[in-house]
């Protein structure tokens, strides 16, 4: 049988050995892949020629060594021991009591030293709640002190300074417990009344009774002629001199008879203050007599 007589077959042989020359030359030039360095398989031990060794140089030769001598072991004989049972002495028994009387003991301590931990602390805590409870009772208490003192020192600067005084001299006059010259800084001082229009002591909550910024008077008492009880208020009207000048017994508050009033007169005639050359010609006052049957 002849092959590539013709054209057609010649051609097939020509693109087939192609075909092949550029597959071979894919394979050598691709390749398949490969390891750098290639993979290796299995376990690398040292190289060596015995189970022990020492040092950091390795031998490239085989070692010259000798076989390990090996020690005969000493044979131990066996012997048999009967495990017997020590009955505890009666030392041990009592020692043994005392140690467990210890144990309860210390226990004991232990909690009894446990309550009284337990106590002082529950007391320390009730001590610090009980003052922080004071603190704040007392910062409640100043902050109202300090509201309260507010309050008073607008309530001065409103009404004109009330508790405030630029006066230079001292004394004391009023019909309260406490110290100062009760009334208006533009009133009369010998009004008979502590608060009301300026300069005329008239109205107000003052009681009116008395003779006002003339001191203590002194005074006698004559007893009526009838047995009755009562109060009778006498007007008085008082010269410089301290001395009265005219009297109008019945005026408002009295709650005696009719059968007091010249008695009442009569003792507050007796009235005398101290002189006062600065007072009105003619000062007007109060007094109030009480009249009692067994007197």
């Amino acid at each position: 049988m002849k092959y590539l007589e013709t054209q057609h077959e010649r051609n097939s042989a020509k693109v087939t050995t192609l075909i092949v020359v550029i597959l071979l030359l894919l394979l050598f030039v691709m390749g398949p892949p490969y390891m750098d360095p290639p993979i290796e398989y299995g376990v690398a031990v040292n190289f060596g020629n015995s189970e022990v060794g020492s040092g950091d140089v390795q031998p490239l030769q085989p070692v010259k060594s000798e076989p390990r001598e090996v020690k005969e072991q000493p044979k131990v004989q066996e012997t048999k021991v009967e495990e017997t049972k020590a009955e505890p002495s009666k030392s041990d028994k009592a020692s043994e009591k005392v140690l467990t009387a210890d144990n309860e003991e210390a226990i004991a301590m232990k909690k009894q030293k446990e309550a009284a931990e337990a106590k002082s602390q529950a007391e320390a805590r009730a001590k610090a709640e009980a003052e922080r409870v004071q603190k704040a009772k007392e910062a409640a208490e100043a902050k109202k002190r300090q509201e309260e003192a507010e309050k008073k020192a607008k309530l001065d600067a409103l009404i004109g300074g009330v508790s405030k005084s630029d006066g230079k001299t001292t004394g004391s006059e009023g019909d309260d417990n406490k110290a100062g010259d009760k009334g208006q800084l533009n009133g009369d001082p010998y009004a008979p009344s502590y608060f009301g229009q300026p300069g005329t002591g008239n109205g107000g909550n003052g009681s009116g009774y008395g003779l006002n910024g003339r001191g203590r008077p002194t005074n006698g008492k004559v007893v009526p002629d009838c047995d009755e009880e009562g109060r009778v208020v006498v007007e008085i009207h008082v010269n410089r001199d301290g001395r009265v000048i005219k009297a109008i017994p019945g005026v408002k508050g009295t709650t005696g008879d009719l059968c007091l009033y010249e008695a009442a007169k009569k003792t507050a005639l007796t009235y005398k203050w101290p002189a006062d050359s600065k007072a009105p010609s003619t000062q007007i006052g109060f007094v109030k007599i009480d009249f009692s049957v067994t007197q």
